[in-house]
């Protein structure tokens, strides 16, 4: 299987929405004492679409998630 080489840019895309799932997650999962859901901070999701403007992937869902899985695939 070959393997991506990213560019620094889409490396950082890659990272941003990476911590934005496990932000995501752990804010449906919710706060541990069982009372209101946490909310994703605007800063997480401002830093994922920064991300990928920088990295040229805005409109461009296929390439990302092809580097995506490429550098992160599935176990």
């Amino acid at each position: 299987m070959p393997t991506a080489v990213l560019t620094d840019r889409e490396r950082t895309a890659v990272q941003a929405y990476l911590r934005l799932m496990h932000t995501v997650r752990a804010a449906f999962d919710g706060p541990p004492d069982g009372g209101r859901p946490f909310l994703v901070p605007p800063a997480v999701l401002a830093e994922a679409e920064a991300a990928l403007a920088g990295a040229g992937l805005v409109g461009n869902e296929e390439e990302f998630f092809r580097l995506l899985h490429d550098w992160c695939p599935p176990t």
